[in-house]
């Protein structure tokens, strides 16, 4: 029996240093695309990329959060993916702000940075993708994370699709569109890791109380 606790604590362990020798990498690899995808944002004036940076920007905090969550009991990576759905959540409310402030007089964006920066951020986040891949159903802290890597993939498509058609139409519209779309998704997504997130926490068994003795 010792033998069999000690293998499953060994495998625990394992399983901990892989995850957070995962988060590690991926949070740097946000961390460097978050500056280069927000100063290309600014500079072609596109509020793809913007959405695009500010999704960067959370799945690092998201990351840096799921690494203090490594290890810990199910509640505790509950409240953690509550965090993250707020983070989700936040980015989403960032980019219908930014939508509605160029639906008036929408700027045509510079669709060569638009194109060459989403390419060079579609292959960081397939990066991450594939090294969350083995761990996206190890618990909830874990599928939270691999939620936000899918996120990226498709808002990386989206600014690139908005790319062509801002080249083919010589127009703002398509750049506000992929930002409404990606808002959209960012909702989404924040809804689906709340719920998760609130089933681990209502799941969890809470301690037995210790009555003191009269």
């Amino acid at each position: 029996m010792a033998d069999c606790c000690e293998e499953k604590s060994c495998a625990i362990d394992e399983l901990r240093t892989r995850q957070g020798g995962t988060l590690k990498v991926v949070l740097g690899i946000n961390a460097v695309m978050f500056v280069v995808v927000l100063a290309a944002g600014f500079y072609a004036s596109s509020t793809a990329l913007l959405a695009d940076s500010l999704d960067n920007f959370g799945d690092a905090l998201t990351y840096a959060v799921s690494l203090y969550a490594v290890g810990r009991s199910t509640r505790t990576k509950g409240r953690v993916a509550l965090l993250k759905g707020a983070l989700i959540l936040a980015a989403a409310i960032f980019v219908i702000g930014q939508v509605v402030s160029k639906l008036l007089h929408p700027p045509v964006p510079l669709f060569e940075a638009m194109g060459s920066i989403g390419v060079l951020a579609l292959v960081a986040n397939a990066t991450c993708l594939a090294l969350l891949w083995k761990h996206r159903e190890d618990d909830v802290n874990m599928s939270s994370v691999w939620e936000c890597s899918r996120n990226d993939i498709a808002a990386n498509i989206a600014v690139l699709v908005a790319a062509g058609l801002v080249w083919i139409t010589n127009s703002g519209w398509p750049d506000i569109l992929a930002g409404t779309l990606l808002a959209l998704l960012f909702l989404r997504s924040a809804a689906r890791v709340f719920r998760a997130a609130s089933e681990a926490i209502r799941l969890e068994p809470q301690p037995a109380r210790r009555w003191k003795q009269l």
